[in-house]
């Protein structure tokens, strides 16, 4: 079992940055590959960031590939998400997901086991 918390969310001015975490319990952090993903009201979750166990490559949506970044700490059991230039576009309820097993796809969410309970992240214009 992995349990999974986020925390960063919050208001911001569209051109502002956040950074958002998730903490991990457990000591297998490291045998998952781990994403963000995000949900708008009235919209399906979609894939946002990625990141495999190592931290060698990761993965990004093109609406936020250069605005974002996905990154991990595999001694805190902690995976980030770094957003700048945010836009209201972004805004949603931002939530991390961690997969034993991608089969190859990192951005479907059918492939994480785990997930967090979510974050807002609000962006004003």
């Amino acid at each position: 079992q992995v349990q999974l918390v986020e925390s960063g969310g919050g208001l911001v001015q569209a051109g502002g940055s956040l950074r958002l975490s998730c903490a991990a319990s457990g000591r297998t952090f490291s045998r998952y590959h781990m994403g963000w993903f995000r949900q708008a009201p009235g919209k399906e979750r979609e894939f946002v960031a990625a990141i495999t166990r190592s931290g060698g490559s990761t993965y990004y949506a093109d609406s936020v590939k250069g605005r974002f970044t996905i990154s991990r700490d595999n001694a805190k059991n902690t995976v980030y998400l770094q957003m700048n230039s945010l836009k209201p576009e972004d805004t949603a309820v931002y939530y991390c997901a961690a997969s034993y097993s991608w089969s190859g796809r990192h951005y479907y969410t059918g492939d994480y086991d785990y997930w967090g309970q979510g974050t807002q992240v609000t962006v004003s214009s």
